[in-house]
């Protein structure tokens, strides 16, 4: 058995998101059929709760869309030119014995990620962007940060196109992990019907004191 957690957008409050975790047997295995397995099972669990219109966001989603909005997916904006998305959140790191690294901006996501790991740097102290410090705390507000950034420019296509209640990402393990897309993506549409998107996009800050601080 494994537990995993479903995002739902909230519209009024404070919490942009709402957290709802399901216990689901659990398939074994990196086969791609396993991962499937389990999504199907996660969204089974979730569709007996009452949440029955939920998309995967992840590269084993079924739907184009779900794929499609996969944080290795994404480009973002840094000044006139677009670099993927896991690529800057990976060179925006700064550790003890080193970073910024924005000479990895334009390497595939898993060359960024294979480069950052490729030796000791010490502890992660913070995150470096267009001349910008950002805070460790809370845990996942830089990557989300840079997801909805990511996807502002595309915010009337979205509510138009991706029209579901609640969403999934099987690749993410909240006993191991921090950041996931799922979760950023239900608080990109929670910005979204708040009509806080485009302030949020623009400023960390505003963006970050809708998170808790975990």
């Amino acid at each position: 058995m494994a537990s995993r957690p479903v995002f739902l957008p909230v519209v009024q409050g404070s919490a942009l998101v709402e957290e709802r975790s399901f216990d689901f047997p659990w398939a074994s295995g990196f086969a791609e059929v396993q991962k499937k397995k389990n999504i199907y099972a996660l969204h089974a669990r979730a569709r007996e709760n009452g949440i029955t219109n939920i998309l995967e966001i992840s590269t084993k989603s079924d739907e184009k869309v779900g794929r499609h909005l996969s944080a290795f997916s994404l480009k973002i904006y840094i000044g006139n030119e677009k670099f993927p998305l896991e690529s800057v959140y990976q060179g925006a790191k700064v550790f003890e014995e080193g970073g910024p690294y924005p000479e990895i901006f334009s390497m595939s996501p898993r060359e960024a990620k294979k480069f950052i790991r490729s030796e000791d740097r010490g502890n992660l102290l913070r995150f470096e962007l267009e001349g910008k410090h950002f805070p460790l705390i809370p845990k996942n507000a830089f990557y989300d940060w840079l997801y909805i950034r990511s996807l502002v420019e595309h915010a009337d296509w979205i509510v138009k196109n991706v029209q579901y209640e609640a969403f999934t990402d099987i690749e993410f393990n909240p006993t191991k992990q921090v950041n996931c897309q799922a979760r950023a993506f239900a608080e990109f549409m929670s910005l979204v019907e708040r009509k806080k998107i485009v302030d949020a996009a623009k400023d960390f800050t505003v963006f970050s004191n809708y998170l808790p601080v975990i």
